[in-house]
């Protein structure tokens, strides 16, 4: 009977995950109007997927901690797919759905690696939605929000700074802070909203070379503090974010070469400077020459995506623990090789759903202070999953940043969720105040 139900999931889960990936393309070509009907079946999909995934999981390791998880985890689900459209009648459905597939897949494989960690991660994105349902609300009443530019500036390097002064060493950077030694959290994540918030407050209105050079002055204040933290995966993140949202603001692609040519310096630093960055590199050129040093990490998440093949094999099957820090830099790799190269491959495309969708509501807002946030947001957001999936692929070298909403990481995950539901304030300010054109399409 286990053999049957593991059997059948592989197939129904990666079924579902082309359904549902299909229907996110058809809603975003359709339009708010026409996809309704479509937003109605994603919920459905995700919940069936839930059901599928956690069925598996309670059958094949007879522990039934997963049934009460399973419910807790349909709790959350349904509180965001539910009550937020009553709350927010015209808040974005596909960008939601998405989130919520997202998520849920997160806390599903999580919890097949450390339900320990599943359960606190699920807290968190708890306590997250709850904070988030209220962001809207406020952004539709807060109309200061341009006037507090080099405030944004301010708290994100203290923050940051406070971190390389007081933060602890985890394997070999400084990105976590704990406090009252319970509670550790990873500033940097909450500081990308910051970052946002401040370039586009110093680009919406004036954008000469002069506020480009100063604002490049200030990012790159940022970026350093970050560096000198070795926390370089971040450092990253920021660069593009800021480089994107400039070309953004300007449609000066010079820009776009300047950072190019800047980023490519930088990193040729990084690696004549930092050891650990060196290592990473020889890992991602020569991966079978280090099988037991460098490039043990990217060989078996290699190995684990190999062993997958298309359609995994099967929750509790494989061996995600032989990858080290499998539920953070590797989750990909994990879900691949259990639920099947299929799965992530849409993940993926879910990731570039909302990549576009975010594009496409920051085209269609005419307020640039608010364009500029969504669209980098939808940058940082994309170039991060990429970072991530990339390096655990070989594709590039490991930069250790997170995949958002999939891996573990409260910090992550609660800065991401905060994120999404900003864009949803800004889409439904938006329509509300007539400042969005063509909002039917927005949607999808």
């Amino acid at each position: 009977m286990q053999e049957y139900i593991t059997e059948l999931s592989r197939y129904g889960i990666a079924a579902v995950m082309l359904i549902y990936t299909v229907t996110g393309f058809a809603a975003f070509f359709s339009g708010r109007e026409n996809g309704r009907g479509i937003y109605r079946f994603q919920c459905a999909l995700i919940f069936l997927l839930q059901l599928i995934c956690f069925t598996d999981l309670a059958v094949v390791s007879r522990d039934y901690q997963y049934v009460f998880f399973y419910l807790f985890v349909q709790i959350f689900l349904l509180a965001a797919t539910v009550m937020v459209p009553m709350i927010y009648e015209t808040a974005n459905r596909l960008l939601l759905n998405n989130m919520c597939m997202l998520l849920g897949m997160g806390l599903c494989i999580i919890s097949r690696i450390s339900f320990r960690k599943a359960l606190k991660q699920y807290i968190i994105a708890l306590v997250a939605l709850a904070l988030s349902l209220t962001i809207p609300y406020l952004l539709n009443r807060i109309r200061f929000l341009k006037k507090l530019t080099w405030y944004y500036a301010a708290a994100g390097i203290l923050l940051l700074a406070g971190v390389l002064l007081l933060g602890q060493v985890t394997n070999g950077s400084k990105i976590r802070v704990t406090l009252f030694d319970t509670i550790t959290f990873q500033p940097s994540e909450f500081v990308k909203i910051l970052f946002l918030f401040f370039l586009a407050g110093a680009l919406w209105e004036k954008r000469t070379i002069r506020r480009v050079a100063v604002t490049a002055a200030v990012a790159g204040a940022h970026v350093l503090v970050l560096v000198f933290s070795r926390d370089l995966g971040s450092a990253l993140v920021f660069f593009v974010g800021y480089v994107f949202v400039v070309f953004a603001a300007t449609g000066n692609a010079l820009y776009l070469l300047a950072g190019a040519s800047g980023g490519s310096a930088a990193a040729w630093v990084a690696y004549r400077f930092f050891p650990h960055v060196q290592e990473r590199v020889l890992a991602w050129q020569e991966p079978w020459n280090y099988l037991s040093n460098e490039s043990w990490a990217v060989t078996q998440s290699l190995f684990a995506m190999g062993s997958g093949s298309w359609f995994g094999m099967g929750l509790l099957s494989g061996r995600p623990q032989t990858i080290p820090y499998v539920e953070q830099d590797f989750i990909f790799s994990a879900l691949c090789e259990e639920l099947g190269v299929v799965v992530g491959v849409c993940l993926i495309f879910v990731t570039l759903n909302c990549f576009l969708l975010l594009c496409g509501m920051a085209a269609r807002i005419r307020d640039r202070f608010y364009q500029l946030i969504v669209f980098g947001a939808g940058i940082m957001y994309c170039f991060q999953t990429f970072l991530t999936v990339g390096g655990g692929m070989n594709l590039i070298p490991l930069t250790g940043v997170t995949l958002p909403f999939l891996s573990y990481g409260g910090s992550s995950c609660m800065t991401t969720m905060l994120l999404f539901f900003i864009i949803q304030g800004i889409y439904i300010r938006m329509q509300q105040e007539g400042g969005e054109r063509h909002a039917d399409r927005a949607e999808g």
